[in-house]
């Protein structure tokens, strides 16, 4: 996981994805691509503005931290290969139905510190 200004994330969002805007959260798969067999192990990177969660935490009037863990799962859910951009409703009703259970738990486990 990679914690980046407004501006940085931007940057990456704009040279690997062509959207010149700051975003939230932006995944890159090690499992995708030539020489993605080589480590399985490894899914790949999580990159998360910190400015981004901050506004979007004070607006949900939550925690910092759990926008951040949120922020993280919903990555890693990216990186298993959950899609809530291009597969359609179904697919993006899957993936947040499972980004409320994991986040459930992990608020439940972890996050009550």
């Amino acid at each position: 996981m990679l914690l980046v200004d407004d501006e940085e994330i931007r940057q990456i969002n704009r040279d690997y994805l062509d959207r010149d805007r700051p975003t939230n959260v932006i995944s890159f798969s090690m499992q995708e691509g030539e020489g993605g067999e080589l480590c399985p192990g490894l899914l790949g990177d999580v990159v998360i503005s910190v400015d981004t969660a901050a506004r979007d935490a004070a607006e949900a009037e939550i925690p910092f931290e759990h926008e951040l863990c949120f922020l993280l799962l919903h990555g890693i859910l990216h990186l298993l290969g959950y899609d809530h951009e291009r597969s359609g409703d179904d697919e993006a009703a899957r993936m947040e139905a499972r980004e409320r259970e994991l986040f459930a738990l992990l608020k439940e486990e972890c996050l009550q510190a």
